[in-house]
């Protein structure tokens, strides 16, 4: 019986939402910064640094209420980690100009 327990609590710990499934199986193919060339899932974008926690909840909440399909939420992550690599990409140029 305690076998029998401990499985039972090890398969819920470990089950996935189909929500969540969908963002880790859903992949998109990133040409810039530290995913250039690679194919990331969406939720390894949500999860990464270029999305700050709120946006993130935001978009999740959206999703699992059914306002954003799993192809909207795609969209917005991967401009918003286009979006924050290239403005980080400008910094470099600005923070080495000498300074008056």
């Amino acid at each position: 019986d305690t076998v029998s327990v401990a499985g039972d609590k090890d398969d819920n710990s470990s089950k996935e939402k189909p929500w969540e499934t969908a963002l880790r199986t859903t992949v998109v193919d990133m040409e810039v910064g530290e995913f250039r060339g690679h194919k990331v899932s969406v939720w390894d974008l949500l999860h990464s640094k270029y999305i700050p926690e709120e946006n993130r909840k935001e978009l999740l909440e959206l999703y699992q209420a059914g306002e954003l399909t799993l192809e909207q939420v795609k969209t917005v992550v991967s401009t918003i980690v286009t979006k924050a690599e290239a403005a980080r990409a400008e910094q470099p140029a600005n923070v080495g100009s000498p300074t008056a």
